[in-house]
């Protein structure tokens, strides 16, 4: 029987989760500044991003959406951006080669995570918006969820997260969101460097 020959991991029904969430940034409208909300989880005293896993019948950005609003408790939408993709335009077939495309809504980075059990959750990230004088909403999380969110500077939240993956992430929003992605997006932030120019 033949394989693959390219190195291949396949994950069947009951074995694997999808779990989105997003990078939510917000204008300081005092200083036009960009900030962007970040979990504290007090029983661990650790620093998250929102995510969460999708629903039965909802699509991944669905997920994305609705589990940023129950984390953070902030009502908000997907941000289109301009930004890196190896996904080819309708019709053309050219899937070999990244393009920056303006206004796209798609993950800007996917986390595979090992579970107990031999499972496997694979993690989608979006970029994510709260409008300008939009409230925080009271009451948003389910019952098991203890979160504190609180929007930070970027570049301190980007400091403040706990986990280096966490801030690659928020890193690669970053430098979308600024513009700053290259034709061919190849280069690497040293692994362990949390700051970030704005």
């Amino acid at each position: 029987m033949a394989a693959s020959n390219y190195p291949t991991q396949q994950f069947l029904a009951g074995k694997f989760v999808i779990s989105a969430g997003s990078v939510l940034f917000r204008r300081n409208s005092a200083n036009q500044s960009l900030e962007i909300c970040i979990l504290h989880h007090p029983p661990r005293n650790e620093w998250l991003l929102p995510k969460g896993r999708k629903d039965q019948g909802e699509t991944i950005e669905q997920a994305a959406v609705r589990e940023t609003y129950e984390e953070t408790g902030y009502p908000c939408t997907l941000w289109p951006q301009s930004m890196p993709t190896r996904a080819p335009a309708p019709g053309v077939s050219d899937v070999h080669h990244s393009h920056v495309v303006d206004g796209l809504v798609e993950p800007i980075a996917v986390t595979m995570r090992e579970l107990r059990q031999s499972k496997t959750k694979i993690i989608f990230w979006y970029i994510s918006t709260v409008e300008e004088g939009v409230e925080k909403v009271d009451g948003s999380q389910m019952a098991n969820e203890h979160y504190e969110s609180v929007f930070l500077d970027a570049a301190a939240a980007v400091q403040r997260l706990t986990f280096q993956l966490d801030r690659d992430i928020v890193n690669q929003a970053i430098d979308i969101v600024m513009g700053r992605v290259e034709k061919s997006p190849s280069r690497e932030r040293p692994v362990g460097d949390p700051t970030v120019e704005l």
